[in-house]
């Protein structure tokens, strides 16, 4: 804590800080209590219940000891927090603009501003970002009433020295951060005092000759110099830092140096100021005023808008170049002017409440073909983001499945999940072949004839179970609708149960509501991990459909049963640059926050799972996922996909191939907790895992490509 002895330079410029310790008799002192002419202020318990509401705060900071704060200008005494207390107070609605880690390394920083008339908006910007730990301000002038169209201070603050009613004002501000003061301004005397030792030196002096001399001092310390002119937002940068060579002001003085401009008559000087601002770059009306000067004018014109748009320019220039980004040597304008003019509509793109929603997944009319029929039928089956990775080939007597190798993600693992997608294909396949009482043998055929998985021969068979579930496989879509956790019906498990094992798959039903909690928190974590992935990411965004997009593959939003409130996030969640700053933070819980709470509120979760890892076995479990999925649309019982990024991957090779070698532990980690969670046996590989719902059907389906994209006649 600072001592409340030390005193800067400038008086008045300094609040006392007096430790609170009332059981030691601390507090303001005995004298200042009894002075009728001092005030006191004590919004300590309100400041606590400030700091104690802080998401992510250190509790421990409430027990930091508190500190009297005595204002001598104001004759007022404050009761605060304790410095770390009040700083993340004071600070927290910086994060995660500016990180908490970010926040600390500001912390220490040193910065001089040199010049308090533009550099006083600079100086309290800067301090109220937290960007420095300690500030130097230079200024020899006093405040006068021409000053208050640009400095923020008062008539209360008239012939006050302009570098102490900065600090006054930060001190009232952030009474902890260190300012230093230099009365006498800059000058050769006092010129290593305030340089020694700085990260940064923001000029905004009006002598020409110190200008130079304040960039000569600073390259030769290799300290970056920042510097803003007001007209036309005109921002200066020299990384004397990383050009210890570089020409002052980019060069446009040539050679020469602070020396040869002491002494120069005002006149004498234009030349080398005109050389600097650039006349044909100067707004006209600074350029028109430049001509009135000793006129009508007594000097340049400098407006409190343009001065505080300075300030923000100079604290982002600040952030950058702390936190070691790219900030190179250089000019630029930012001008209000020319934005303002520049001013248009924006266009407003279609809603998903505001357009129609496709009711019918593959068009009109069934094809009069019966064949073609029953492969429009396989077309309806469910594929990861609606990738429909399959194609169909007629033969007389057959037609023949395989996948579409194209039409693929990095989470189809090895193309695990394209099988999954054409086993469920080929089940629709044969209930309505058996509708139209042309269901033949079936066969699975892994090393068959260009690449095709199964063969289905159509001929003259019926089955009566299969037929029972023809129409839901017209009517099978996705249901993402919420609804309130409701006892299973034991026969539905029974029945869902069956068909699965019917076809060669074995299910879990899991409806306990502390295990489904778990359930939802691990698969909001594992749809953490996708979204902040890059590669996952961008696959995942790539499958979504707006209105007006192309439908016939990929995942319509108006399916995802979000409100408005959530398309909007999903709209932010879509870009890839906010996603990688979520995962250099470490953050994005929220991201999870949709599928973990319709988990683990929902009715229960099932998982189907097969044996063995081949091609067979999954096409086997497409199957076993297909029958179960159009039981329950008999039951009038809705399901939903929720699998994780892990679902096909296999060994350790998977998942690093998943997410990288880094993330590949925790993907492994979440993948073996889901797989106890469950109660998967070793041989066990996921097939898919489902919500399950009781809410009413959606309206919206997921549309499909044509016929003709994804069948061929043989010969």
């Amino acid at each position: 804590m600072p001592d409340a002895s030390r005193s800067a330079e400038g008086a008045g410029a300094r609040a006392v800080l007096i430790p609170d310790r009332p059981e030691e008799g601390g507090g303001p002192p005995a004298a200042l209590r009894a002075d009728p002419t001092v005030g006191f202020v004590d919004p300590l318990e309100a400041l606590r219940a400030e700091l104690a509401a802080i998401r992510g705060v250190d509790m421990g900071l409430l027990e930091e000891e508190s500190v009297w704060v005595y204002y001598p200008w104001r004759r007022t005494a404050v009761r605060l927090l304790g410095p770390r207390g009040y700083r993340a107070v004071r600070l927290d609605r910086n994060r995660n603009k500016i990180t908490q880690g970010e926040q600390d390394s500001f912390a220490t920083v040193k910065i001089a501003v040199v010049g308090l008339s533009v550099g006083h908006a600079i100086a309290h910007t800067l301090a109220l970002e937290g960007l420095c730990g300690e500030l130097r301000l230079c200024d020899f002038d006093t405040i006068e009433l021409s000053n208050l169209n640009r400095i923020p201070a008062t008539v209360l603050d008239l012939g006050v020295n302009k570098a102490i009613a900065a600090a006054r004002r930060i001190a009232e501000m952030d009474p902890y951060l260190t300012v230093r003061v230099f009365t006498e301004g800059l000058n050769q005397a006092n010129l290593a005092d305030v340089l020694d030792g700085l990260d940064l030196v923001i000029e905004e002096c009006d002598s020409l000759d110190m200008k130079l001399a304040v960039r000569e001092a600073a390259r030769a310390r290799r300290i970056p110099v920042v510097m803003e002119t007001s007209d036309r937002g005109l921002l200066d940068v020299e990384r004397f830092d990383l050009e210890p060579e570089r020409a002052l002001f980019h060069g446009l003085l040539g050679e020469t140096g602070a020396r040869e401009l002491e002494g120069l008559s005002t006149r004498d000087k234009v030349p080398h100021v005109l050389a600097i601002l650039e006349p044909a770059q100067l707004s006209p009306r600074m350029a028109a005023s430049m001509a009135e000067i000793d006129y009508t004018l007594s000097t340049w014109p400098q407006l409190g808008g343009d001065v505080t748009l300075g300030a923000a320019t100079v604290a982002a220039v600040t952030r950058r170049l702390l936190r070691g980004e790219p900030v190179a040597s250089g000019r630029a304008r930012v001008d209000l002017d020319d934005v303002v003019g520049a001013l248009a509509t924006p266009s407003r793109p279609a809603s998903a409440e505001e357009t129609t929603v496709p009711a019918v997944a593959a068009g009109g009319r069934l094809p009069e073909d019966p064949v073609e029929a029953i492969v429009l039928a396989a077309t309806l089956a469910p594929s990861g983001g609606n990738a429909q990775p399959w194609r169909f080939c007629l033969r007389d007597g057959a037609i023949d499945f395989a996948i579409e190798e194209g039409r693929t993600s990095a989470m189809d693992v090895e193309f695990r999940g394209s099988y999954v997608a054409l086993g469920a294909a080929l089940f629709n396949a044969r209930v309505v072949a058996s509708e139209r009482g042309l269901l033949g043998p079936w066969r699975l055929e892994p090393e068959g004839r260009e690449g095709f998985l199964a063969t289905l021969e159509v001929s003259g068979g019926r089955d009566p179970e299969l037929e029972a579930l023809a129409a839901a496989v017209w009517s099978r879509r996705t249901n993402r609708g919420v609804d309130r956790r409701r006892p299973l019906d034991s026969k539905l498990v029974g029945d869902l149960g069956a068909a699965v094992a019917q076809e060669g798959g074995r299910l879990r039903v899991i409806d306990d509501p502390v295990r489904l909690g778990e359930i939802g928190e691990l698969l909001g974590e594992s749809d953490r991990m996708r979204y902040l992935d890059p590669k996952l990411h961008a696959e995942m965004i790539s499958e979504l459909r707006w209105p007006g997009e192309d439908m016939e593959l990929g995942l319509d939003v108006r399916t995802l049963d979000l409100d408005k409130t959530d398309l909007a996030k999903l709209a932010v969640a879509g870009r890839a640059d906010v996603m990688g700053r979520l995962a250099s933070w470490d953050g994005g819980r929220a991201l999870g926050e949709t599928t973990r709470d319709r988990v683990s509120a929902g009715s229960g979760v099932l998982v189907v799972t097969i044996e063995g890892q081949g091609p067979t076995d999954y096409l086997l479990g497409g199957m076993a996922l297909e029958r179960a999925w159009l039981t329950a649309e008999r039951w009038g019982v809705g399901l939903q996909p929720v699998s994780p990024v892990f679902i096909y991957a296999c060994d350790h090779v998977d998942f690093a191939r998943l997410v990288g070698g880094d993330a590949a532990p925790r993907l492994r980690a979440l993948s073996d907790q889901f797989r106890a969670l469950v109660g998967l046996e070793a041989r066990e590989r996921l097939v898919l895992v489902l919500r399950l719902t009781h809410a009413p059907p959606p309206e919206a389906r997921s549309q499909r490509l044509p016929l003709e994209a994804v069948m061929r006649r043989a010969g």
